[in-house]
């Protein structure tokens, strides 16, 4: 089934479920139900009933019985005022016929669901019941009415469908695998990363092992930027109001930053209510790139220094509301692996290429091999969202997709996708399971080098203004880690393997020549850490699997005469004695071929 018919048959599902409700609980308020990506939803006003588990099986079960009777969808149009009348008592309903009478709607449409349901709703819908397929009930959750927290907290109900069972079950399957590979589940039970309330939530720390997994990404991450020609910056977590102003953040991307701060007076001077003569008004960044505008503009610039290719590993912070938040992939600070390249009109298309191949190679690095692209385009219909003007967005966008077209990149277009300063190449990873990650993105910018009066000398001694082109390859850090996590379900390949062999001794005895063998295998660079605690190999061993260790050596006496070590491999069990200079040798091959 296609997309489209998909979206309707799941939109349909909705509207059978808000009837299900209604007939089971009285006096429901209803609000809204769309399809969504994988499913449907229906947010419910349902007073002081909490709905559970057991409620949600009695509204599927009073869907099914709905669905066999095969009722037909039909559609009615009334005029506005008509329209509140019918929706009297449903206070949703009615605000949302009010705003669009403010939009110069005459006529708002209604769906019949046989004689049991009617809704507000522009539709469309399956002709009949028997069209919706296979669905299931998911969960209830929490929801804002219209997403704001000044309005009241609703239960929304989330559910999906698909055509036939069999495509249901796989869905189904793949929730409990995705379950169990949740990157908050296996970060806790590896010791990894936490987000704690009392820090603040959204704002991830990571743990001893977390943070050397973030060490080798982040070696890995300078090394290969070195190689590829580019330098090294480093930028402030804050800036003054100005430079946002400036950048145009201000005034386009203020839903996504935090209020000012003032800094012109001590936190022990603001409690005490001491005024100030000079106020300093400072922001937490939202992005790096205008800091690296900044140093370009530092002294006169020349073509021959150009293509410049700038890159920074710098936390920034937006805005998220606290409902939406998850694990690390959604935070309020988040450490963007970020480069700026600064270049002339000529050299926009080799840079974009040579981007593209740098974002390819890293995924590819880290075992993600299929991806999906996307072309975001600015929004025809509402160019005041944008900064620049047509001919910089006409350029941009079909120097981007002839690209896109070029590198032979799965690519699809998404009008009103753009960043308010450019359109952008977005690569969606797709994860063991076939879920889709936004990570690496590519973006044009031909509004910060316009407002900060970027310049540079051309080759005819004339000032000429540069592109600038935004890009990340892992996105940040923290969902590229959380990504990596769920994507190899906690068993992280070796060469990125905090913990890379771990040396279990057999008795007291052994401690000795397993502190011999930890001392070698760290002095080669491999990688590894000593349990040398009062229990029983089976508990130990059991331990390096559960946390999902790449090497598992064991010494007892045959291996401390023999100068060897049993060697367990994850996965893949006992692999026998094995020679201790032998076995340094294969893993240190492994590491280096990134395995």
């Amino acid at each position: 089934m296609d997309k489209e018919k998909l979206e309707i048959m799941r939109h349909s599902a909705s509207h059978l479920m808000a009837a299900a409700v209604s007939q089971l609980y009285g006096d429901v308020k209803f609000a809204i139900g769309p399809a969504i990506e994988e499913g449907f939803y229906y947010d419910f006003d349902l007073g002081k009933k909490t709905l559970n588990e057991d409620d949600l099986r009695k509204i599927e079960e009073k869907m099914n019985e709905l669905a066999k009777q095969n009722l037909k969808f039909g559609k009615e149009e009334l005029k506005i005022a008509d329209a509140l009348k019918k929706v009297s008592g449903q206070p949703y309903k009615e605000e949302l016929i009010k705003d669009l009478e403010k939009e110069g709607e005459k006529k708002v449409s209604f769906y019949k669901l046989g004689d049991v349901f009617e809704d507000l709703c522009i539709g469309p819908h399956v002709k009949s019941t028997k069209e919706i397929g296979h669905f299931k009930l998911l969960r209830v959750s929490g929801a804002y009415w219209r997403g704001s927290e000044k309005n009241k907290m609703l239960q929304r109900i989330y559910g999906t469908a698909f055509a036939t069972q069999k495509e249901l079950d796989e869905y189904l399957n793949k929730l409990v695998e995705a379950e169990k590979r949740d990157h908050r589940k296996i970060g806790k039970e590896q010791e990894l990363f936490l987000i704690d309330p009392t820090v603040g939530m959204g704002l991830p720390m990571f743990q001893p092992k977390g943070a050397l997994l973030w060490r080798i990404m982040e070696d890995f991450w300078y090394q290969e930027h070195l190689k590829n020609g580019y330098q090294l910056v480093r930028s402030p977590h804050i800036g003054s109001r100005k430079l946002w102003e400036t950048s145009g953040h201000w005034g386009f991307f203020s839903q996504n930053m935090y209020p000012t701060m003032e800094v012109g007076r001590t936190l022990e001077e603001a409690k005490a209510g001491k005024k100030t003569d000079v106020k300093e008004e400072y922001i937490l960044k939202p992005m790096n790139c205008p800091f690296h505008v900044t140093i370009y503009k530092v002294r006169p610039r020349s073509y021959r220094e150009l293509p410049l290719r700038w890159a920074e590993c710098g936390t920034v912070y937006r805005y998220e509301k606290a409902g939406e938040l998850s694990g690390l992939t959604r935070v309020r600070g988040f450490t963007q692996d970020d480069a700026h390249i600064i270049c002339s009109k000529n050299q926009v298309k080799s840079e974009l290429i040579r981007v593209v191949d740098f974002i390819t190679f890293i995924l590819g690095t880290f075992g993600f091999k299929e991806y999906n692209v996307y072309l975001s385009l600015r929004d025809p219909k509402g160019k005041t969202k944008y900064a620049g003007n047509d001919e910089g967005w006409d350029f941009t966008q079909k120097v981007l997709e002839e690209v896109a077209i070029e590198k032979k990149l799965n690519y699809k277009k998404e009008e009103g996708e753009a960043a308010f300063y450019g359109p952008k190449l977005d690569f969606k990873i797709k994860d063991a399971i076939g879920r889709e990650w936004q990570c690496s993105t590519l973006q044009f910018d031909f509004n910060l080098p316009e407002r900060f009066e970027m310049r540079f000398i051309n080759d005819k001694g004339q000032e000429e203004q540069p592109y600038m082109l935004h890009r990340a390859l892992f996105g940040s850090f923290e969902r590229f880690i959380g990504v990596l996590i769920e994507h190899y379900a906690g068993a992280l390949p070796l060469w990125l393997s905090p913990i890379q062999v771990r040396i279990i001794n057999i008795g007291a005895a052994h401690e000795k020549y397993c502190q011999e063998v930890y001392e070698k295998l760290l002095q080669k660079g491999i990688r590894a850490e000593l349990d040398l605690l009062n229990e029983t190999v089976g508990n130990k061993i059991r331990k390096a699997e559960k946390e999902k260790i790449p090497y598992t050596l064991i010494a007892g006496d045959k291996e401390v005469v023999a100068k060897t070590v049993a060697v367990r491999k994850r996965g893949e069990g006992d692999k026998g004695p094995q020679d201790l200079e032998k076995f340094i040798e294969m893993v240190t091959k492994e590491i280096t071929e990134r395995k």
